[in-house]
């Protein structure tokens, strides 16, 4: 089944190459991080989609998607949204740090700009309350049309999703706490309503009045608490990452997914059907292991196209089949029992390891990946183990990352225009500063490292710490890696692999029309750096080799991996 790319909506987007042929590891992703989710008048089902920077609307009978807020909109960062009264739509756009009102006109008014990391929002009629997603977070009543904010309280351990409950009374998580409180909307003192409930990301009231708490890990926990006797019920459904749901008449619960976005219908058991399905949300950073397992950086998490998706052409080739249905516990903190459906497959041929948040460079080494964070750090994570160690913190951007012929680590450090090496100890020190900025890195068979710079449109060589040119011209270089004699980069300006002779110098094209970077004729959100709270990734098409000598390009312009694999006739890749 053909899927769109957010790059073309028929689906036939494609890469062409004499040289090589294409293949999509996994289909398109139709709807990038789903975030908050409410129906709305019409009946649809709105999704804020914080990574896109957009708000889509869902049919949710036919899984049919359209644009209603786009990506070059006023509002930059959507995390979470509701309907008023008269049918405006209340929208937390979270870096920028501010709360919007569209009116059903379509017309835009700022609510208030007087708010930091603004993420739940819920309406009771025409009144307006938004809490905020940070240590001593607040919870606030806002006025769409005037007033300062009113403080209803503070101290919230980085709030979510909230809403009214049957009493009369707001209720709102404190996710680092893990627990749920709530509030009169008049304001007084918080009552604490459940403790030791797991990651607890979204508060929602069936149409019974029960209580139901979605967790962000990587279960895909959803905890139902009867609130007369405190009995609770757990459910693992294999949904990794959940961030908010809705329900509609029939009392059908749709759940988000910010860590692989889609909308999903979920049973009170925990069984799943997908209404649209989930992927990736980059990729970023592509690596493969000598075993030929691909591994995404996906921002947050750490992922896998589990088979060959759809072909580069659009055209079915085994979409692989990953429901999340499996067998699955956990242990319920109370009253009550667990069952489900637990399962780290992802609809679209996806598997995820584990939610590594903000992860952007990935590179593996004999059984362990080394992966670079937006939260300005480099770690070693044991995909086996799961366990993870810190390499080095508080560096600008870090993005590419390759292992050193001895061993070391060297990266990208981007916002700081150096290249840096961590060796074996977490010493960290400088092999070259002074670049404008440097987004990978790459070896070649002589030990000589390479550097792609997107700003300068070159790739680079470091000789003695000093940075030679080997090509410029270049359109926003990014994804670099060596294969044989040749050094091969993703153009993403221009969209397409260029090949560089690293004997001669001479440079070709080897494929056109790889979907990477932005939607054409997009332009880029303002980026609003908030401390621990990383904006919306920023671009980085990652390019790797197989052990094959296949080459693997993140196409995060439509959330696939494209595999390029060599043709046996009529213009073998070289």
């Amino acid at each position: 089944m053909r899927q769109a790319s957010r790059f073309d909506d028929t689906g036939y987007w494609h890469t062409t190459s004499e040289r090589w042929d294409t293949t999509r590891l996994n289909p398109p992703n139709r709807l990038w991080g789903s975030n908050g989710v409410t129906f709305g008048p019409d009946g649809r089902l709105y999704v804020a989609q914080f990574i896109a920077g957009q708000i889509s609307a869902v049919d949710p009978v036919s899984g049919d998607v359209d644009v209603v807020v786009p990506l070059d909109g006023p509002v930059q960062a959507p995390d979470d949204l509701a309907f008023g009264a008269d049918g405006s739509m209340y929208i937390t756009d979270l870096t920028p740090g501010r709360v919007w009102r569209r009116d059903p006109a379509g017309e835009f008014t700022l609510v208030s700009d007087a708010v930091k990391v603004p993420n739940g929002i819920t309406c009771v009629g025409d009144r307006l309350f938004v809490n905020e997603m940070r240590s001593n977070g607040r919870l606030m009543e806002m006025f769409p049309d005037g007033g300062d904010p009113v403080v209803l309280t503070d101290g919230l351990a980085w709030g979510n999703a909230m809403q009214l409950g049957p009493d009369g009374l707001l209720y709102y998580p404190h996710m680092i706490a893990n627990e749920v409180w709530r509030i009169s909307p008049e304001g007084g003192v918080p009552e604490l309503v459940a403790k030791d409930v797991d990651d607890p990301v979204a508060v929602r009231f069936d149409r019974g009045g029960v209580l139901v708490v979605l967790s962000r890990g990587v279960a895909g926990i959803v905890t139902r608490i009867d609130l007369r006797t405190g009995a609770r019920a757990v459910v693992v459904s294999g949904v990794a990452g959940l961030d908010n749901a809705a329900f509609d008449d029939e009392n059908r619960m749709f759940v988000s997914s910010y860590a692989s976005g889609g909308v999903t219908e979920m049973h009170a058991d925990g069984r799943i059907r997908e209404i649209v399905p989930r992927g990736l949300d980059g990729p970023f950073g592509v690596t493969v292991d000598l075993g030929g397992t691909v591994y995404a950086a996906d921002h947050y998490r750490l992922a896998s196209p589990a088979g060959p998706g759809e072909d580069a052409s659009g055209s079915g080739t085994g979409n692989a089949d990953a429901s999340g249905n499996g067998d699955g516990s956990a242990n319920a903190s109370g009253n009550g029992s667990a069952s489900g459906n637990g399962d780290d497959n992802e609809s679209g041929g996806i598997v995820t390891h584990d939610l590594l948040h903000f992860v952007h460079g990935v590179t593996a080494d004999n059984g362990v990946l080394h992966l670079t964070s937006q939260l300005g750090d480099v770690r070693t994570y044991d995909p086996v183990r799961k366990t993870t160690r810190v390499r080095a913190s508080g560096l600008s951007e870090p993005t590419g990352i390759a292992v050193a012929p001895d061993g070391s680590l060297v990266v990208a450090e981007t916002g700081g225009g150096r290249i840096l090496r961590i060796d074996g100890t977490d010493t960290v020190t400088t092999l070259a500063s002074g670049l404008v900025h440097p987004v990978d890195v790459a070896f070649d068979g002589a030990q000589r490292c390479y550097v792609s710079d997107d700003r300068l449109g070159a790739v680079l060589r470091l000789d003695d710490g000093e940075a030679v040119t080997v090509a410029d011209g270049l359109g926003a270089p990014q994804g670099l890696v060596v294969r044989d004699d040749e050094l091969f980069t993703v153009e993403t300006a221009h969209r397409r692999l260029r090949a560089i002779s690293l004997v001669t110098g001479d440079s070709r094209i080897d494929a056109e029309n790889l979907a990477v970077g932005l939607p054409p004729g997009t332009t880029p959100p303002a980026r609003h750096p908030v401390p621990g709270v990383p904006g919306p990734p920023s671009q980085f098409a990652g390019l790797a080799l197989g052990p094959d000598g296949s080459l693997f390009v993140s196409a995060n312009g439509e959330g696939s991996v494209l595999r390029l694999s060599r043709k046996h006739a009529g213009g073998d890749a070289p």
